[in-house]
């Protein structure tokens, strides 16, 4: 997958580019999971099969379609490079596995004062860095004020701490946030906890281009690089032996970048790679039935769609910049397309049926933030879409053709794909023929997704394809279309000052009801506006050999996806085969949530039935994986999780 900003874009979003399939919502999970013993959950996949060597180091192998862009986690924007990070470093919150809400990470617990200015975070105890040395509350609030006052570590992460005032840490167990205005984002916090004795000599014009690579990379995560460059082919990790949630079940973790998903799939099946990431859903079909495979197509929280150019401008002069078709910068003439977009097709012709029609910018796995729109909102209706047009100004001329509304031949829409991505390619050849249908002239450039990115900054483009990776909390997707991220995270150009005010009365409020609800209404102004037609919440193709490991858990839970997670509990908890599974992943408690009465919701992180890790059991804690683009609020993270789709953008 490819993410989807190169720079200048920062680094907020981990933008999972689909890899043949657009990073989006997609449709379950095609593997039938059993039932776990605790609660509702769903337990680990299993697959009782012949166990390895026990003389033998265990190595896991995984089989991935994109490159690092960067192992600095201040640089990189790529999908890949935010799961490297994840398997680095710590972050003091994590995300559960069962709908990504958060969960103790560093942080084993937390509170908050009654006016939700005050945010005190109590850290735990004998956690070390690779070289070493303690990692203590110092090296958090190091990591959170040089994002607050860096150039370019604020471009990455900077939205998560937007209302922030001071990060202190007044001893080695406790970080201290004090806020300007309550920020309903918190307790999220998806940024790479860095070892302030490593960084703190790194400066800031130093960081733009350090490559943070082996063979000195000090790191506390769960698992250490010893081998791989940024753009290279093969990246190494070996297992951290004293991890603070223990020791992983595999010894050495390799990722093997493969340039043909078809090469991908014979390594699988040659027992090459043990894993394989990013597939389509026909090679998931394929799979299925294979000895000593399980594939499936689990859900991704993202979603793709077709945007326009709504209005670039010169941001000092405020002037019109690049050269948009007039039409496109109509929002009564973007709407009307929107009823011009067979979206089943899409999913089933482009998508080869790995996915779901897409409606807002808000995937499914999030419900409670999800606009669901007017009885036929998102239809195909052509007819509508051409009354729509006529009524707008857009009429037929005598040879068929759309005019504009001064009567004027409508010039051709430049319909812009992603070079690498069969997906965008696709859905740009459906949306050309619909544009056809109506009158529309149209001519399809297909670019390299750095160009593209490059295009969008200068305004020099009608409308093009991409996707973008969701957080749990939608405040940094939502923040992509703020007046504030033109000419920077936005793609679109918008701009709406009303718009505006609902993002900030959102990322204020600390009423939950309250803020679903604003939320759906910023969804409803994008709908009528249209800046975004989307297409498909789709899914994430997945296969790993049963005689080789198992015990995988997805995420959501049931439903979702085995690897590329929110946090990265898989790697540490897979078994070889032949062995047991243990049930870290079957709580649900939510430890460490605290209310405004300051009581943190409890401070004890360990799933039912298991005892500290440093007694050698399992910690129910996940390990944020960027945070994913976006985040949003987490902006950068989850939205930090950025744009991308392997095929896509992510």
């Amino acid at each position: 997958m490819t993410t989807r900003l190169a720079a200048p874009f920062p680094p907020s979003r981990r933008r999972r580019r689909l890899r043949v399939v657009a990073v989006a919502l997609a449709a379950l999970t095609a593997l039938a999971l059993p039932a776990a013993a605790l609660g509702a959950s769903t337990g680990p996949v299993k697959a009782p099969v012949p166990s390895r060597s026990a003389a033998s180091p265990v190595t896991f192998t995984v089989g991935i379609l994109n490159n690092v862009d960067s192992f600095n986690p201040f640089l990189g924007i790529e999908a890949e490079s935010y799961e490297m990070w994840a398997l680095m470093y710590d972050y003091m919150i994590n995300y559960n596995m069962t709908d990504m809400s958060p969960r103790p990470g560093l942080a084993k617990s937390w509170d908050t004062s009654d006016n939700g200015l005050t945010w005190t975070f109590h850290i735990r105890t004998g956690v070390k860095w690779s070289d070493g040395k303690p990692l203590t509350a110092a090296d958090i609030a190091y990591t959170y004020n040089r994002i607050m006052h860096g150039s370019t570590e604020s471009s990455s992460w900077g939205s998560y701490l937007k209302s922030v005032q001071t990060v202190t840490a007044p001893n080695p167990t406790t970080v201290v946030l004090k806020l300007k205005k309550p920020n309903a984002v918190l307790p999220l916090l998806p940024m790479p906890i860095i070892p302030k004795h490593i960084w703190e000599h790194i400066s800031e014009k130093q960081v733009k281009t350090y490559s943070n690579e082996p063979p000195n990379v000090v790191g506390s995560g769960p698992f250490r690089i010893v081998s791989g460059k940024a753009s290279g082919s093969l990246y190494v990790f070996k297992a951290n032996p004293n991890y603070w949630q223990g020791r992983p079940h595999i010894d050495q973790l390799i990722f093997r970048v493969y340039n043909a998903e078809d090469t991908l799939v014979q390594a699988l099946k040659k027992g090459e790679v043990d894993f394989a990431e990013g597939i389509s859903p026909l090679q998931v079909k394929a799979l299925q039935g294979q000895p000593n495979i399980v594939a499936q197509n689990g859900d991704s929280p993202g979603f793709d769609e077709i945007a326009f150019n709504t209005g670039s401008v010169d941001l000092k002069t405020g002037k019109p910049k690049g050269d948009p078709n007039p039409a496109v910068l109509d929002p009564k003439f973007r709407f009307a397309l929107n009823f011009a977009i067979d979206r089943q097709a899409i999913i089933q012709r482009v998508y080869q049926g790995g996915g779901k029609p897409a409606t807002t910018i808000i995937p499914p796995a999030y419900k409670q933030y999800q606009w669901k729109g007017p009885q036929g909102a998102f239809a195909y209706d052509p007819k509508k879409a051409g009354r729509l047009l006529n009524a707008a100004g857009y009429k037929l001329n005598s040879s068929g053709q759309r005019t504009m509304p001064d009567g004027s031949p409508m010039q051709p829409l430049r319909l812009y794909a992603r070079s690498e991505s069969p997906t965008s390619l696709g859905t740009m050849n459906f949306f050309q023929g619909y544009l056809k249908d109506l009158g529309i002239p149209s001519k399809i450039t297909s670019m390299e997704s750095g160009k593209l990115t490059n295009t969008i900054l200068t305004g020099d483009y009608d409308t093009f394809q991409w996707g973008w990776y969701v957080e749990p909390d939608p405040d940094s997707m939502l923040s992509y279309f703020t007046c504030g991220q033109r000419g920077n995270w936005s793609d679109s150009w918008w701009c709406n000052k009303t718009y505006d005010k609902l993002y900030t009365e959102q990322h204020d409020s600390t009423n939950q009801a309250q803020r679903e609800a604003i939320v759906k209404r910023m969804q409803r102004m994008l709908y009528y506006a249209a800046p975004y037609l989307n297409t498909a919440y789709s899914s994430i193709g997945e296969a790993y050999r049963t005689d080789r490991f198992h015990c995988f858990v997805p995420q959501p839970n049931p439903g979702g996806i085995l690897l590329f997670q929110y946090g990265v509990n898989n790697y540490v908890h897979i078994e070889p085969a032949g062995t047991p599974c243990q049930t870290w992943w079957g709580s649900t408690q939510t430890a460490g949530q605290g209310g405004s009465n300051g009581s943190g919701g409890g401070s004890n992180p360990v799933a039912s039935g298991s005892t500290d890790s440093g007694s050698g059991s399992t910690v129910l804690i996940i390990v944020v994986v960027a945070a994913v683009i976006g985040v949003g609020g987490l902006l950068g993270g989850f939205a930090l999780y950025r744009r991308g789709t392997a095929d896509s953008r992510e």
